[in-house]
């Protein structure tokens, strides 16, 4: 699936505000959904890469000789997912899969599986 359809897709799951496919090493967004006047996409793109990278940084320093699969930040009212895309890797870039979840109507569980069958459709 391409990138419009794959955060369709995120936006289909239970709870869901928005979504934004991010670049890792430049911390664009190629693509989003949702959001609003709250929630500026872009800017939660960039904001979300220096997460992923400073979480990066610390499991190097632990040599910890893993990856990360998906952070979670959780707020009072929201979720946030961030989720590294094993099969993102397009010329070198990393890319992530980042999801705000409304935590009232949000099942956490069932949105990381969501994110996973995404990932594994998407081709970009």
């Amino acid at each position: 699936m391409n990138i419009e359809t794959a955060l369709k897709e995120a936006m289909n799951i239970s709870g869901a505000v928005g979504a934004a496919l991010v670049d890792y090493d430049s911390g664009m967004s190629l693509g989003s959904i949702g959001g609003g006047d709250w929630l500026n996409l872009e800017v939660a793109a960039a904001g979300n890469t220096e997460v992923v990278r400073s979480k990066q940084r610390v499991i190097q320093a632990l040599k910890l000789n893993d990856e990360i699969e998906d952070i979670l930040i959780t707020l009072n009212r929201q979720y946030h997912l961030i989720r590294l895309l094993q099969t993102g890797q397009r010329g070198g870039s990393m890319l992530f899969l980042y999801l705000v979840l409304d935590r009232e109507r949000a099942n956490l569980a069932l949105a990381r599986h969501s994110l996973r069958s995404i990932e594994a459709d998407l081709t970009v």
